[in-house]
């Protein structure tokens, strides 16, 4: 008698469902945060090469309820006309200002540079440090300051929408997405008992001056590509609370507008980053490859199983292979429906599983040795 797999094989791929639970917990939410005013806040933006993002970021924060508020862009030696686009909203608003950087010292990495540089020149009690690539809506900085205020904060971050233009942004986004919403929720990052639990999202981190000053400022993680997560463990460990909240209705953030641009940037963050996430587990911190590759395995068994099957090789594989793949189908569906993306392309899955399994082993190659972002070339090994 022919061996007949059971339709029991495809069990494994009902379980991503179980996330949901996780995922479908919008909780906290900026939203819901009072709406606060009065102290100065110093917006400070890290820009390099981005005159095509900061018209859009500018306007946003130009509508800001929030006052008294001053807008710091630091031109990080941009090639571009990203100074000329500050000095023209400069001109017009004086909240805004251009802070022209310096060249980068030794044993630096741009962005906490950048960082360091704005908050040396920022005059507020508090200190927003937000991405260039991202949009405010006009309640947002004022929800923040009052989540900070009323829940006794030092560090207040939060997680916008992915806003994707692109098919690759469509395909990919969700991908990686979706790794870090399960695994950094913020009902587990505000409970957190470890370092290792903890995350603070670089498009929009607000700080007190006098916690930030307390934890030696981006100076004390300014040899990280991932230095938001360096931050947050920073904090963790100096004992200043923190509050990582939804604002999916006040932000949004459109990371990369290309193929190129994603595969540069999460090449310089994946593995590095996944490493740092685990800053005392040095058997997670090895294993970091391993969980890359199982997890890229388990998503590409179904189809290429059903695949062969339909192709006559493994005919008796062909019913679990064809439900483990639509039970893989209908999860993506589902997860970019729950993000704001088109629910088809969730059919697209295992395309985008493949390539973000290949950006994921382009940066595990690359490691620590060889990091590229924005025409600089980084080593920090």
């Amino acid at each position: 008698m022919a061996f007949q797999p059971s339709l029991w094989a495809a069990l494994p791929w009902a379980a991503p469902f179980l996330a949901f639970v996780r995922l479908a917990r919008q909780r906290p939410n900026l939203a819901d945060a009072p709406l606060a005013s009065g102290r100065l806040v110093s917006v400070i933006v890290p820009a390099r090469n981005e005159e095509a993002n900061l018209p859009i970021l500018l306007d946003s924060l130009l509508q800001s309820v929030y006052d008294p508020v001053e807008i710091l862009i630091v031109d990080d030696r941009s090639t571009d006309d990203t100074a000329a686009v500050v000095r023209s909203y400069a001109e017009r608003d004086g909240r805004v200002r251009l802070i022209e950087g310096t060249d980068l010292p030794e044993g630096w990495f741009g962005k906490p540079w950048a960082c360091v540089q704005g908050y040396r020149e920022a005059k507020g009690d508090l200190l927003l440090f937000t991405d260039a690539d991202t949009r405010h809506a006009p309640e947002l900085l004022g929800r923040a300051v009052g989540a900070l205020e009323s829940e006794g904060r030092d560090l207040v971050t939060a997680m916008g929408r992915m806003i994707c233009g692109s098919f690759w942004e469509r395909v990919i986004m969700p991908i990686i997405t979706a790794l870090l919403a399960i695994r950094f929720h913020p009902t587990v990052v505000n409970r957190a008992r470890r370092a290792s639990e903890v995350i603070a999202n670089g498009q929009f981190i607000l700080v007190s001056r006098e916690s930030y000053e307390a934890v030696g400022t981006h100076e004390a993680v300014k040899h990280e590509v991932a230095e938001d997560l360096a931050m947050a463990q920073l904090y963790f460990r100096a004992g200043r609370p923190q509050l990582f909240a939804f604002a999916l209705k006040l932000m949004g953030t459109r990371m990369y507008s290309s193929l190129s641009g994603l595969v540069e940037g999460w090449s310089k963050n994946v593995y590095v980053g996944g490493r740092r996430s685990f800053p005392d587990e040095p058997i997670q911190r090895a294993l970091i490859p391993v969980m890359f590759a199982l997890g890229a395995i388990f998503w590409l068994v179904p189809p290429t199983v059903l695949a062969l099957s339909l192709a006559g090789v493994t005919p008796a594989w062909l019913e679990p292979a064809l439900l483990a793949t639509g039970l893989g189908a209908l999860f993506w569906v589902l997860f970019d429906a729950g993000f704001g993306i088109n629910p088809l392309y969730g059919l697209s899955y295992p395309l985008g599983v493949l390539m973000t399994g290949w950006i994921f082993a382009r940066s595990t190659r690359r490691g620590e040795r060889k990091i590229e972002w924005r025409g600089r070339t980084y080593s920090s090994s």
